[in-house]
């Protein structure tokens, strides 16, 4: 797509509706997020990194392939990661530089068994309920359907307190009655959904024929520790020659008053080709 038509395409976008889906019932669906030609591109840049892994527990996959730091991997994926209908719906939820929090491709092949329930938030021990501490962003390649492993989600267990989900867990056990019913977020090849990182969800099995592609992004509070550290994982060279906001959601960015300063610089300085680590040059400061 070219800026033209990005521009348009970002012109036109109301968050708010999202937004309201997103605090009412717990995630929203955004249709023709990405469009033919991006999906295109999306499916040729991750074509020669699949192929090669299977997931190392049930949570991940037996049967599932993830590519991880996929915003590092390629032009598509920072485009995606950082596009501003996404940063507007998620900066509702999330204070200013919020990060980056995990990045990956997911392809589901047949015959993969339900993931177990869970929410994307819950290392960061903090009790709920709770406002959201991260939103996550799933993404469809192919099209979501219930035979080839929709995500599922339970509508309002994003407002759960801890006592909530210990008794939806009972119930699903069969200790106390049924639980809530998880309902299947089927969507078209394009589209993604995005909620909070409090919502209880998991991937679907693969009852299809054939694998099922997606994306996920995740993003957290700018004070809180990342999933995957891309200062590590991304190469500053290639992080140089990023967009700015993607610059920041990888945490060359500060968060008030001085989180992630270096060596009291801002991080954005050691972009420079030329820079080099105070503690190397001697320096005092």
């Amino acid at each position: 797509m070219d800026d033209a038509a990005a521009l348009a395409r970002t012109t036109r976008f109301d968050p708010a509706p999202h937004v309201e889906r997103m605090r009412r019932h717990g995630w929203t669906v955004i249709e023709n997020f990405l469009d033919e030609q991006d999906l295109a591109d999306f499916r040729a840049g991750v074509a020669p990194l699949l192929g090669r892994w299977r997931g190392r527990n049930a949570f991940e996959g037996r049967t599932t392939e993830r590519v991880y730091t996929l915003v590092g991997r390629g032009r598509v994926f920072e485009s995606i990661a950082c596009d501003p209908r996404l940063m507007a719906v998620i900066g509702a939820f999330l204070r200013p530089n919020f990060l980056l929090s995990a990045s990956h491709a997911i392809s589901i092949f047949p015959g993969e068994v339900a993931q177990a329930l869970h929410t994307d938030d819950a290392f960061y021990l903090v009790p709920r309920p709770r406002p959201a501490l991260a939103v996550s962003v799933i993404g469809a390649i192919d099209a979501f359907t219930v035979e080839n492993g929709a995500t599922v989600a339970v509508p309002g267990s994003h407002l759960w307190s801890a006592a909530d989900l210990e008794a939806f867990r009972l119930r699903r056990a069969g200790a106390s009655g049924p639980p809530p019913e998880a309902v299947a977020l089927e969507m078209p090849a394009g589209a993604i959904a995005v909620f909070p990182g409090t919502l209880v969800h998991g991937a679907g099995s693969n009852r299809s024929a054939a694998p099922r592609l997606a994306f996920t992004s995740q993003y957290c509070e700018p004070w809180l520790r990342t999933q995957e550290n891309f200062h590590l994982a991304v190469p500053r060279e290639r992080v140089r020659a990023m967009a700015p906001q993607l610059q920041s959601l990888l945490g060359y960015s500060i968060a008030p008053p001085f989180l992630g300063m270096v060596t009291a610089s801002h991080p954005l300085k050691t972009l420079d080709p030329d820079w080099t680590a105070p503690i190397t040059r001697g320096a005092a400061q």
